[in-house]
């Protein structure tokens, strides 16, 4: 089957062969930890336990505050220790509940739909769903049940899984697909079925052969193909996801449920099934830990809590100095100030790089090269929003089409001057986004 794809993009180096072989492993759960009330786009969830408490596994920690927010639950069993502002991946502190771990793995009653889910109501599966806590997991963390939401009008047909995984270093996806296709699968029938779309697609990129074989036979049987894409970045994202499996356009300023399409990580999708099956919440995740600057690589199933310093410990520690840390892939991470963040649901890789891989250079000036828009998968024109944003020309940037923009890095990684692009870009974004919301408020 040929391998589709979008217009624009880029082909860093994919270094995934560290950890693309090796199997996912089991970490134990720490002595304690910080589960932050932020792990999702949207309003943060509400603490419900206070110091002193004892919790269970699964339980319920904190509650969402509105339609757009998620159910937070404890990963551990043991004493809440603490309710209080703690680091977090997103360079803020942020409201965290603290669980000391009593090490008994005590389990909250967890009672999914089981085999014959197809039984139950879409609003009966979708509450499973939203009960379970789950959000996007392949980083953008957007609450799950929202996306399964669409308004009445749009008529959603087509569900498509994001098996691309084309951020370079992460192969947490690509693992879970050869160890657990049937949950992938079954997830996006869930998902399906609440929806009620008729097809599904599951975009995988071209060089996952042995990915690609196994989901093709897992989806035997169902109305769900798998679709192989050229290797390229930014593959996975939704948009260009859109574009190169359907050949449809999501509009300017809207969503994928415009062009009749809900995309999901196949991630979120085993989370899916796990939660109206087994009704089992979010509270761990596959996580890939890899770098030149870290021992021993892995792929390791983590508790949503964990702090780095305790995966760095199983794998072996730091080899030589540290030179950066990046929660998340090279193109789109969060470089973090510390290790002593805790992994969230988002969480997809923790990359560790020695400081010959840091570029510190300052940036030149623009040379005109053209090579950040022939990069753009939106089509825009970087270096343009980027000086408007930098001297805050909002409503030209906004004009210009700075909204559209997806964040992916492909400008800046192409820019022969280091141009910090995709970084002043998300500065203009947040400019109007700040500006309308005053705006609301008067």
């Amino acid at each position: 089957m040929k391998a589709l794809t979008f217009r624009g993009g880029v082909h860093p180096r994919y270094n995934k062969d560290r950890t693309a072989g090796v199997k996912t492993a089991l970490l134990a759960p720490p002595n304690e930890v910080v589960i932050p009330m932020t792990q999702h786009i949207g309003a943060p969830a509400k603490p419900v336990v206070e110091a002193g408490a004892q919790v269970l596994v699964g339980q319920v920690v904190g509650e969402p505050v509105g339609f757009v927010s998620a159910f937070i639950h404890s990963s551990v069993s043991g004493k809440v220790k603490a309710v209080e502002p703690r680091p977090s991946m997103s360079g803020v502190p942020a409201m965290s509940v603290v669980i000391e771990n009593d090490s008994q793995d005590s389990a909250a009653p967890m009672k999914g739909r089981g085999e014959n889910w197809g039984k139950a109501s879409k609003d009966e599966l979708k509450e499973l769903v939203r009960r379970g806590g789950l959000v996007g997991m392949g980083g953008a963390a957007f609450p799950t049940h929202v996306k399964l939401s669409p308004p009445p009008d749009k008529g959603i047909d087509t569900v498509i899984l994001n098996g691309a995984e084309c951020e370079p270093f992460l192969t947490s996806d690509h693992r879970l697909m050869l160890e657990r296709p049937k949950a992938v699968v079954e997830g996006c029938r869930i998902a399906m079925a609440i929806l009620g779309a008729a097809q599904g697609v599951i975009g995988i990129e071209a060089n996952k052969l042995d990915a690609i074989g196994a989901m093709t036979e897992a989806v035997k049987g169902t109305s769900i193909r798998v679709q192989p894409l050229e290797i390229k970045y930014p593959q996975g994202a939704e948009k260009q996801l859109i574009d190169a499996i359907l050949g449809r356009e999501v509009p300017s300023g809207g969503l994928p449920m415009d062009a009749r399409v809900v995309v999901q990580n196949v991630g979120t999708a085993a989370a899916i099934a796990d939660a109206v099956i087994d009704g089992k919440p979010l509270y761990e995740r596959v996580v890939t830990v890899t770098g030149s600057a870290i021992k021993e690589a892995k792929n390791l199933i983590v508790r949503v809590g964990t702090p780095v310093t305790h995966i760095v410990e199983a794998c072996g520690g730091v080899s030589g100095e540290l030179g950066k840390l990046i929660c998340g892939g090279p193109m789109m991470g969060n470089a973090q100030h510390t290790d002593l963040v805790p992994v969230t649901k988002g969480t997809s890789g923790l990359l560790f790089l020695c400081p010959a891989e840091v570029d510190t250079r300052p940036a030149d000036p623009c040379i005109r090269c053209g090579r950040c828009v022939r990069a753009c998968p939106m089509r825009l024109m970087p270096t343009e929003l980027a000086k408007l944003s930098a001297v805050g020309r909002t409503s030209e940037s906004e004009a210009f089409g700075i909204l559209d923009c997806i964040e992916c890095g492909s400008c800046s990684y192409e820019c022969p001057s280091r141009l910090p692009l995709v970084q002043e870009i998300r500065l203009g974004k947040s400019a109007i986004h700040a500006a309308r919301r005053k705006q609301s408020k008067k």
